[in-house]
């Protein structure tokens, strides 16, 4: 420890780093969310009902597998986040571009190309898995083996932006991801309706528009790290050699980091299972409601990816006293939008799904829904920003232990019970959400108290 570590720091200061690393984030997942609404919304206007229900229920169900293979993608950058922000606070940027290489063909080809090809491959037998039915595995088909291509793009990205973030460039990949979604949102509405002389492609289409968003930003992200204007760089002239200390890091970083991503997955997976069940109308309206509830995600991610860039760096810079006020103000920052945006939930969630369905009983019953989860906005924005700011500093246990817990045992055996016991159908799944995202505040604010998290050591 340095002679710094005790140093306060002005709260002015502290506001302004976190600030300057946190909204661009935020601006990029709050629109990339409201695109990914837009998307819906646009499926839920198909003219033909069936159509529209079985096309909802079919994002949903395939979103779920391609979820587990973007959060193993996403682990293994966590690991490369912290590695970045530690070399990045304690000025050894010359480790920086071996950690990119290293992240960025590890996530390629050990996770994106073999993962890529089970899903085409397995495509039917995946989503009757998940408990779709014929109507959504007839339309949800195409659509998924499409988005799996694109997976390979996109774990590119993702590795790059986490790079990039570890530093605390945000504003990059949030230009760069807006004007994809931009123009993703664009193609759905001429691929699915059939458009400026294109045929009529339903959500095929999505698919096709969400794929091509994907390369073009693979295509700029690649320009940005070719360049090499800021120490995250790719230089081809440096010949790529596997560095065991880099590969024990990430290892030691991301395999808790995987695992908490392989158990909340399989949970949500266990826990879709027990909703599809309840038809594709129901699934219909959890699909709704989940993706107007992925608003409310985005301040707790946003600061939580801003807590762990900044946990990371004070660290490496042996300043402990800077972690801990980074992540207070964060929190406090994240509680104060999801709070705001609990009032939202709770008194207009009725017009927000209307923008959705012209079906009076998904917009009822996803009404209900909204109010449910509207009460436990501010812990889960603070779960997920003191999460962020563990990960940040390495501590990668601990969130995988309140995920084993919250979502695994709480979220999938209590929605069991009250679907299947006592027969409360959608309302009854909802509750278990509720009660997931309180434990796991309890469990990740518990460690945080304990001020562990600012010893964990590295390997040089």
């Amino acid at each position: 420890m340095n002679g710094t570590s005790q140093l306060e720091i002005e709260p002015s200061l502290i506001r302004r780093d976190v600030i300057k690393i946190a909204w661009p984030v935020l601006v990029e997942l709050l629109l990339s969310s409201l695109f990914s609404m837009i998307d819906m919304m646009m499926l839920g206007w198909l003219p033909d009902k069936a159509e529209s229900a079985a096309s909802v229920a079919a994002v949903g169900l395939t979103n779920q597998p391609l979820f587990i293979g973007q959060s193993l993608v996403q682990a293994l950058n966590v690991g490369g986040t912290a590695l970045i922000a530690r070399y990045f606070g304690s000025k050894e940027t010359e480790k920086i571009e071996p950690v990119l290489k290293h992240v960025i063909l590890v996530s390629l080809f050990g996770l994106a190309l073999p993962l890529s090809i089970i899903g085409i491959i397995f495509t039917p037998g995946i989503l009757g898995l998940l408990g779709a039915k014929s109507d959504t595995i007839s339309v949800g088909t195409s659509y998924f083996r499409i988005l799996m291509i694109g997976f390979i793009f996109q774990s590119f990205n993702m590795s790059i932006a986490a790079s990039l973030r570890g530093i605390g460039e945000t504003r990059t990949p949030m230009r760069i991801n807006l004007i994809a979604n931009f123009l993703n949102v664009f193609g759905n509405y001429i691929l699915i309706f059939g458009h400026l002389g294109l045929p009529r492609l339903g959500i095929t289409g999505a698919g096709v528009s969400t794929v091509l968003s994907n390369i073009l930003v693979t295509i700029v992200l690649f320009g940005v790290v070719i360049k090499g204007k800021g120490v995250v760089k790719l230089n081809f002239k440096h010949r790529f050699r596997f560095n065991n200390t880099i590969v024990y890091n990430l290892v030691k970083i991301g395999i808790p980091a995987t695992l908490e991503q392989l158990v909340l997955r399989t949970g949500i997976l266990l826990f879709v299972r027990i909703v599809a069940d309840l038809g594709t109308v129901s699934y219909a309206t959890h699909q709704i409601s989940l993706n107007i509830l992925s608003l409310s995600f985005q301040p707790g991610q946003a600061f939580g990816i801003a807590t762990s860039a900044l946990i990371g760096k004070s660290l490496g810079a042996g300043q402990l006293k800077h972690a801990e006020s980074y992540t207070k103000v964060t929190r406090r920052f994240g509680v104060y939008i999801s709070s705001f945006m609990a009032l939202v939930f709770f008194f207009f969630g009725k017009y927000i799904t209307a923008l959705y369905t012209r079906d009076e009983e998904i917009i009822q019953n996803a009404t209900v829904l909204l109010k449910i989860i509207a009460l436990v906005q501010p812990f889960q924005a603070s779960q997920l920003i003191v999460a962020g700011g563990l990960r940040g500093a390495g501590d990668t246990v601990w969130p995988l232990v309140s995920a084993l817990v919250g979502v695994l045992v709480i979220r999938v055996g209590l929605a069991y019970l009250l679907v299947n016991v006592f027969n409360m159908a959608l309302i009854g799944a909802w509750i278990a959400i509720f009660v997931d995202q309180f434990i796991r505040w309890i469990f990740v604010f518990a460690r945080y108290k304990t001020g562990k998290w600012k010893y964990i050591k590295l390997k040089h």
